[in-house]
């Protein structure tokens, strides 16, 4: 039995940078629970997400450019961080919060266009 094919619009190293993108906003979110790390559960969650982040960042990176790779690391946890914040948190959810957040996945979007065109 061979392993499941991922699609071709989301090779592996993509799925690695998405997955790590995805543990910022948890150690993000749990280092604001942790209350400057004076609650020991949500800083251990915090130090454990951030730490597998930067593994599965590491690993995408060795078949992505750092400079596509990292920032789309960045992006995509900071509109998932703005986002959560927003939901759970009670931000603000201002039109125009929101649209600069659109122009962020815009880029994102852009850098895996641009990425998937250049040959490897």
């Amino acid at each position: 039995m061979s392993a499941p094919q991922l699609p071709d619009w989301l090779p592996l190293p993509w799925l690695l940078l998405v997955t790590a993108a995805v543990l910022e906003v948890v150690w993000a979110l749990a280092l604001k629970e942790s209350q400057g790390f004076t609650r020991p559960w949500p800083g251990a969650l915090a130090v454990g997400a951030a730490a597998v982040s930067f593994l599965l960042l590491s690993l995408a990176l060795r078949d992505l450019p750092v400079g596509t790779g990292y920032a789309v690391w960045v992006g995509l946890g900071a509109v998932g961080v703005a986002l959560a914040g927003m939901t759970f948190l009670g931000e603000s959810a201002d039109p125009w919060r929101i649209g600069f957040l659109v122009l962020i996945l815009v880029g994102v979007a852009g850098l895996h266009a641009a990425e998937a065109r250049v040959p490897h």
